[in-house]
């Protein structure tokens, strides 16, 4: 049974195209910025390639087929388009859910329309300086007061943390009860006492901004609390297999594109008077890379099938995750070594690639945190 449809490779040649036109004429400008800009977003939703799954009174695609997101993160991923990519990638898989599961009649109106549209850019403020993947242990706090609730506190490493409209922000409403004591709060671009600190400097995805976020006696209507109150964390894991899964998918294609770029190098390259394609070393290597990027392949298809479908635990979440972020960075790793010297200029895709895939294994759930995760599913 074939993964994708006609439909979905019709989307998959329009959104290829939007690429070439729009993203890749300018990615280099945006990566020595250190930001990609709004505008990127409107024009893909302006084309029909942001919120496919909000339904199609709100402007959006009206399809829950997560094939047509893997589609747009593999074509990204073919295209060495890193950090941009990482923005509309999050926006579309890991917040947009959140919205479209949880807003009510009056937020669904409000919020909904702009989200499909890119004119209001998402994020999801969860990380704090001091506490990493320990959610529980969060200090930023929202205390109600009458119809509003004020938070105080800070976050780290937010994508889309500079170009974002609202931002879903995880905050204690009851913080003598951890887990149980947490809520989702959209806090809108312009609010009083809500700062973005720093476009935070990264070795890799340079492009994307990631912020540091401040709320100083944030005053916030209770009206913009998603689902009950206290209800966050369980909230929080109800999407994680679909943004484990996204991590993987572009793991997996990003893999590919370095096998791809480097079969294309070794040919013309030549050394010792011979093309370096052809010897052993370069052949074995790139075998090993080959078949692992195809068995990977097979297991990350049948994982966006079952997503699609409902049927996508948190373990298989979680091996999609691993496996296809640590074979993003071992590939390209080999892959880059293959092109020498070369393979250490920015000018080319492989050494961009080489520094965006160290951070895959760390976000969205570190590799040891899905190894946990995996190993609970084995009763161990």
């Amino acid at each position: 049974m074939s993964t994708y449809t006609e439909d979905h490779d019709l989307f998959r040649s329009s959104f290829r195209t939007f690429v070439e036109r729009e993203l890749a004429p300018d990615y280099l400008k945006w990566e020595a910025e250190g930001i990609a800009p709004r505008s990127i977003f409107a024009e893909a939703g302006r084309h029909g390639f942001l919120g496919m799954a909000i339904a199609e009174e709100f402007g959006g695609g009206g399809t829950d087929d997560f094939r047509f997101n893997a589609v747009i993160a593999e074509e990204l991923a073919a295209a060495g388009i890193g950090g941009a990519g990482l923005g509309l990638t999050l926006h579309n898989d890991i917040t947009t859910p959140y919205f479209i599961e949880y807003c009510n009649e009056e937020q669904s109106e409000r919020w909904l329309p702009g989200i499909a549209s890119g004119e209001l850019v998402t994020a999801i403020a969860m990380t704090e300086p001091e506490i990493g993947s320990d959610l529980a242990s969060m200090r930023t706090s929202a205390v109600r007061d009458g119809d509003e609730y004020v938070i105080n506190g800070a976050k780290t490493f937010i994508t889309n943390g500079i170009n974002a409209d609202l931002v879903i922000v995880a905050a204690m409403t009851d913080p003598g009860s951890r887990h149980t004591g947490m809520s989702l709060i959209v806090v809108e671009r312009g609010t009083e006492g809500f700062e973005r600190g720093r476009n935070l400097e990264k070795i890799g995805m340079h492009s994307q901004d990631t912020a540091e976020l401040f709320f100083a006696d944030v005053r916030v209507p209770v009206a913009n609390r998603l689902g009950d109150e206290n209800k966050g964390f369980e909230y929080l894991t109800f999407n994680l297999a679909q943004e484990r899964l996204s991590i993987g998918v572009t793991g997996v294609a990003s893999a590919r594109a370095a096998l791809d770029w480097t079969v294309d190098y070794v040919k013309e390259r030549t050394a010792f008077g011979k093309p370096v394609s052809s010897f052993q070393n370069t052949k074995f290597v790139l075998a090993e890379v080959k078949t692992e990027v195809e068995v990977a392949q097979a297991f990350i298809d049948s994982c966006v099938l079952k997503l699609t479908r409902g049927e996508l635990s948190s373990a298989e979440a979680a091996m999609a995750k691993y496996w296809g972020s640590e074979l993003q960075k071992s590939a390209t790793d080999r892959c880059l070594q293959l092109f020498g010297g070369y393979g250490y200029m920015a000018e080319y895709p492989i050494a961009r690639a080489y520094v965006d895939a160290r951070v895959t294994t760390i976000y969205g759930g570190t590799s040891e945190i899905m190894k946990s995760i995996i190993s609970k599913s084995m009763d161990l």
